[in-house]
């Protein structure tokens, strides 16, 4: 079917899907599955679509079961059943294979496109079966002689639909489980919000609010959407979203994040992101983003699956004739290898393999505020071998602090602060904000000053009480004539760690030195230590000048430091790593980043950064902790080795019991598989993997 794209209908393409042999299920009008759980009713309609089925295999199954195995094990079967065992085996097996329809309708579709995948084994197989049983009994109905009751396989064919659509229930059932994290998203979600409108204050659903409405949260209740506090103060408990357990202190300019918990006081704040725009929405569009997406491992096991399908056909076949012919145990014998080998051999457990892990891990993932945005960044983050860590907002805070006062004898430090702070009170400059915060932090009073003035590039000078005080660098001292030598030494160790030294005089008079900052991130350093350990290469990467790099590098105990890197160089940079053959990490927060971050093979992006840096990573790091990054790696290496365990116990089984099921072991022993046991062995195999994958739950971290 061909669809003209301007014409086609929801109605048509949902026809479409079915007409495949799958479900379908429309998003509303709010779209991305965010407004309404579109994920939890599909896997509910999934759920309810084969419970359907297996209910109808139960009723049809248990007696075909009866009828064909009872007697051979000593149960009783009435005279009746017993004469019209052909009829009452057509009659419970024709609605069994009716059952079996989506099997059929995907597994032909794909062998008609040369694509054959798992649900052609099934088709094949069971088709065969029934088919040849039709055929015998049109030959008993016209009395040929060759033919009996003793060559139908009509049990064969609806008992193996009735097994594999048990299967299909249990494996709907457990793989609901691992969208867990998503509806626990969804849970976390605030229903109203009370907002200011027109001066009064109305209770309105959520998804009524509008960017800049001001919305008040009382304490106890959820915060509704995305904004910033301009009233109030109270402590805020983010660790639903960001995964930290203590309360975060919340007051006005502080940014406040949707179906969070507001604990003591009263906020109000202004709506800056609502809807789909709210980091609450952005996390669960991520999520079921990296669920659905395949990682590189999956696109192999695919690609096997295209191969593997082709030669169990040709196994099955030629164990078939080889029996049939070669060993003469005749065809019917040949034909119970064929069913067997077909249905033993069907790869569902191998086709499970990667996304339930994938879907287990990036749920684990966000429940600790790690977002994987696709399956194959969670591949790819345990391959990694150099991790390149912005420095600025990344490794540091992005706001210099006041780290060092220096004295001249007979100065006390906290005047020397709160007169540096007087005068840079007036300034805007970054460094100055370091020295009125920390003066602020102390509770200091700030002076009057007049006079303020700007000397480019050499600091700044005004008049305290008469007298003229000047806050600034060598040059500035120099060109006031204030000699500063008594001090100088000490200003160039505190120059040499990368601190920028301000001097500080009066009526020419030298009073001692503020030395400013950026300071490390908590547990910066604890990072780069665990990625070293764990074998990774560190490296940072700044626009500053040499020197500031390296003073910062030697507190974290890095030593690949690439200094004066412009913004449109930092791509390049990693790029040129990448080139040498190296996985690479890049680690960062602001708009700067994000071409280095989407060059990278995983880029890491701050959760506290950009909208721009985020957009751009691979991963994103809610919490503003840098140990994240060594938790996502771990993750990731986690999530592939179930990934690998499951391949294996996919491909075992398959190679194990392909032989068998051939009949390899019936000169040794007698013993020749069963097709409906080779159906009951498969199913197991696919929930098997399922409980594997789910079995990641219980995870705990090492480091």
């Amino acid at each position: 079917m061909t669809f003209d794209p301007e014409q086609a209908t929801e109605e048509a393409i949902v026809a479409a899907v079915e007409k495949v042999g799958y479900q379908a299920i429309l998003a509303d009008a709010h779209g991305k599955g965010v407004a309404t759980d579109v994920e939890k009713a599909a896997r509910e309609q999934e759920i309810r679509f084969w419970k359907k089925r297996t209910i109808i295999a139960l009723i049809f199954g248990l007696p075909l079961l009866y009828v064909t195995m009872g007697p051979l094990v000593g149960l009783p079967l009435h005279p009746f059943l017993a004469e019209q065992i052909m009829w009452v085996q057509l009659l419970l097996a024709t609605p069994l294979v009716i059952v079996g329809w989506p099997f059929y309708a995907r597994g032909f579709r794909s062998l008609f496109r040369l694509a054959p995948n798992m649900d052609s084994l099934i088709a094949i197989g069971t088709g065969a079966a029934y088919g040849y049983s039709v055929f015998v009994t049109l030959m008993i109905i016209a009395r040929n002689p060759a033919y009996s009751t003793n060559m139908l396989y009509y049990e064969t064919a609806g008992i193996i639909i009735a097994v594999i659509t048990i299967g299909k229930l249990l494996e709907a059932i457990t793989k609901g489980k691992t969208s867990d994290a998503i509806k626990q998203l969804l849970g976390l979600q605030a229903k109203t919000a009370l907002v200011v409108r027109d001066g009064k204050e109305t209770e309105i659903p959520i998804d009524q609010v509008k960017v800049g409405d001001k919305v008040i949260v009382k304490p106890g209740e959820k915060i509704p959407v995305d904004g910033v506090v301009v009233e109030g103060s109270s402590a805020v408990d983010e660790s639903a979203i960001t995964g930290e357990s203590m309360p975060v202190e919340k007051a006005k300019g502080d940014n406040v994040i949707g179906a969070t918990f507001n604990q003591t006081g009263s906020l109000t704040f202004k709506a800056t992101k609502v809807g789909e725009e709210t980091m609450l929405a952005q996390i669960i569009q991520m999520v079921e983003e990296a669920q659905g997406s395949k990682a590189q491992v999956q696109a192999l096991a695919d690609k096997v699956s295209m191969y593997f399908v082709p030669i169990v056909i040709v196994i099955a076949l030629t164990s078939m004739l080889a029996w049939a012919t070669l060993f003469g145990q005749g065809w019917g014998f040949g034909f119970t290898t064929f069913i067997a080998v077909l249905i033993i051999a069907c790869p569902c457990a191998l086709g499970l393999a990667t996304p339930t892990a994938v879907m287990v891990g990036t749920g684990m993932a966000a429940e600790r505020g790690i977002l994987f945005k696709s399956a194959s960044a969670l591949q790819t983050a345990q391959e990694l071998k150099t991790v390149v860590f912005d420095k600025t907002g990344t490794l540091t805070k992005g706001k210099p602090s006041v780290t060092n006062i220096v004295m001249v004898k007979g100065i006390k430090a906290m005047d020397i602060l709160q007169l540096a702070a007087a005068v840079e009170k007036r300034s805007e400059h970054p460094i100055a904000e370091a020295v009125v915060r920390a003066a602020t932090q102390k509770g200091l009073k700030f002076h009057n000053v007049t006079n303020f003035k700007t000397i480019s590039g050499k600091g700044v000078t005004a008049s305290f009480r008469r007298k003229r005080l000047a806050l600034g660098n060598r040059a500035l001292m120099q060109d006031l004539k204030i000699p500063f030598e008594q001090i100088d030494q000490e200003m160039q160790r505190l120059e040499h760690e990368g601190k920028t030294v301000l001097l500080i005089a009066m009526q020419k008079k030298l009073l001692g030195a503020i030395a400013v900052m950026d300071t490390l991130k908590p547990y910066a350093k604890e990072t780069v230590q665990e990625l070293q350990t764990l074998g990774r290469r560190v490296m940072l990467m700044t626009g500053d000048n040499a020197r500031v790099g390296k003073a910062i590098a030697a507190q974290l105990g890095i030593t690949d430091v690439l200094a004066e890197v412009l913004p449109d160089e930092k791509a390049k940079t990693i790029k040129d790593l990448q080139k040498k053959g190296e996985k690479v990490a890049m680690v960062g927060d602001g708009i700067n980043d994000a071409p280095a971050l989407t060059q990278a093979d995983v880029g890491i992006a701050i959760g506290s950064g950009t909208d721009i840096a985020i957009e751009a990573g691979q991963i994103v790091l809610i919490k503003d902790d840098l140990r994240d990054v060594v938790r996502a790696i771990a993750l990731s290496a986690y999530g592939m080795r179930k990934i690998k365990q499951n391949l294996f116990l996919s491909f075992i089984y398959n190679i194990l019991a392909i032989p068998i099921a051939a009949g390899i072991l019936y000169p040794f022993t007698g013993w020749l598989l069963n097709p409906m046991i080779a159906a009951v062995a498969m199913a197991l195999s696919s929930v098997s993997v399922v409980t594997n994958s789910l079995a990641m739950r219980r995870y705990k971290e090492k480091h």
